[in-house]
């Protein structure tokens, strides 16, 4: 099945998502619609940096937009030096068959700069409107 993927680079930083909407999880009867997305963050950068906090907007075609912010990603505050990458995966719900989500990741660069690295906004698709 084909994966769209997502990138966007800000300050030597490269984002890429990849989002699958997972069928055995959700449930159309009871508008429960999950997708999974697998992030890869890529410092192609001169400085280590650290992941300290995320945002994301979430917005599902049924109207309903959310916000989260917290510390981390799953759990940690991950170092990525030149040259290295990240990679993780989370999941959020949707009521519908559709939406989005963008963000940005507050990351401390050695050298004490504070940076927002854009998440690029990619699309929440159920396969099963195709």
């Amino acid at each position: 099945m084909y994966q769209p993927k997502f990138i966007e680079v800000s300050h030597d930083i490269s984002v890429e998502v990849k989002p699958l909407y997972l069928e055995e999880e959700s449930n159309p009867v009871v508008h429960k619609h999950v997708f999974a997305y697998f992030i890869t963050i890529k410092n192609m950068g001169n400085h280590n940096v650290q992941l300290l906090r995320r945002h994301w907007d979430i917005k599902d075609s049924t109207g309903e937009d959310h916000e989260i912010d917290g510390e981390g990603v799953i759990g940690i505050q991950p170092d990525i030096s030149p040259g290295k990458e990240h990679t993780y995966n989370s999941f959020c719900v949707l009521k519908s068959y559709k939406g989005s989500m963008q963000g940005y990741y507050t990351m401390e660069r050695d050298d004490g700069k504070m940076i927002k690295v854009r998440i690029p906004e990619f699309l929440l698709n159920a396969h099963l409107l195709n």
